[in-house]
């Protein structure tokens, strides 16, 4: 593992639907806010207007610290809930080829 000079971050939100889950990731790699994006279908049990679980898609965005602002402008206005979870983690390490060609790829 190498250090890279642009600070990286997964990205994660989650939604209700496949075809909303991969509208988000085509769009943000489409307009270089992220280099790749996963999806992954969950379950989700949570308490909103009383207990809840639904199944929903995990959607991890892998960006940029300097491109987080656009991709969460981009998630929060696209995402059908009133109130989506976005969280992001800095990665800490990693490959240095593949850290560079998530910097390189968005912009």
């Amino acid at each position: 593992m190498t250090d890279t000079p642009t600070t990286t971050l997964a990205v994660f939100t989650t939604i209700d639907s496949e075809d909303g889950a991969r509208d988000l990731a085509r769009r943000a790699v489409s307009e270089k806010l992220a280099a790749c994006v996963q999806i992954t279908a969950i379950a989700s049990v949570y308490d909103w207007d009383g207990l809840r679980e639904e199944p929903e898609w995990r959607v991890l965005f892998k960006t940029t610290k300097d491109g987080y602002a656009a991709l969460e402008e981009m998630i929060l206005d696209a995402h059908p809930y009133d109130e989506p979870s976005l969280w992001a983690h800095e990665i800490a390490a990693g490959s240095g080829g593949y850290l560079a060609w998530i910097a390189e790829s968005v912009g």
